[in-house]
C-alpha cells in the first residue's frame, strides 16, 4: 500500500512539473485591462426598467429573489425607497452602476443568480444527506481495530455476522 501511495505521489510531482514548464500565457491582456466596465454598461433608469414590463407580481418576484440572495426587502410588489436602496446595494455588490433601477440585463442576471444559488443550496443539502453514515441491517455492532486486521475482520464479520 505504501508503494502505491509513493508511486501516486511521484506521478503527481511529475505532472505538476510539466505544468510549470508551460510558462506564462502570451494572451494580450493590455487591451482587456484598460476597459472600464462602468463605461461599457449603460446606467439603468426608470425607462430601462419599464422596458422589462414588471407588473406587481414580477416586482414581488424580484423582491423575493433579492431577499433570498441576502438583500432583505419587503415583498409588497412596490419599488418604494427601501426596495430601491436594496436594488442599489445589489448593484454595488455586483459591479453595476448604482442607480436603484434595473435594466433588462440586470434583471436577467438577478433571475439567473437566484436560480443558481437555489440549485447550489439544494445540492449542498442533498450532499449533507450523503455524508451521514449508512445504517447496517441486523442490529449487530462490529468494532474495528483499524489496520489490515480490522479490514479483514470487518469483511468476515459482515459476511458471517448474526442474522
Amino acid at each position: 500500500m505504501r508503494v502505491f501511495i509513493l508511486a501516486l505521489s511521484v506521478l503527481g510531482i511529475l505532472a505538476s512539473a510539466n505544468v510549470a514548464k508551460a510558462g506564462l500565457s502570451m494572451t494580450d491582456r493590455d487591451l482587456l485591462a484598460s476597459a472600464d466596465p462602468a463605461t461599457l454598461v449603460p446606467e439603468a433608469t426608470q425607462e430601462t426598467e419599464d422596458q422589462i414590463g414588471l407588473d406587481k407580481g414580477k416586482r414581488r418576484d424580484v423582491q423575493r429573489r433579492l431577499t433570498r440572495l441576502g438583500f432583505d426587502t419587503k415583498v409588497n410588489g412596490r419599488f418604494d425607497k427601501s426596495t430601491r436602496a436594496v436594488i442599489t446595494r445589489w448593484q454595488a455588490a455586483r459591479g453595476y452602476p448604482k442607480t436603484g433601477f434595473l435594466d433588462p440585463l440586470q434583471h436577467q442576471a438577478l433571475l439567473t443568480e437566484s436560480v443558481s444559488t437555489a440549485r447550489a443550496s439544494l445540492a449542498s443539502s442533498d450532499k449533507s444527506d450523503d455524508d451521514r453514515p449508512a445504517r447496517r441491517r441486523g442490529g449487530g455492532h462490529h468494532r474495528s481495530s483499524g489496520g489490515p486486521g480490522g479490514l479483514i475482520g470487518g469483511v468476515v464479520g459482515g459476511l458471517f455476522g448474526r442474522r
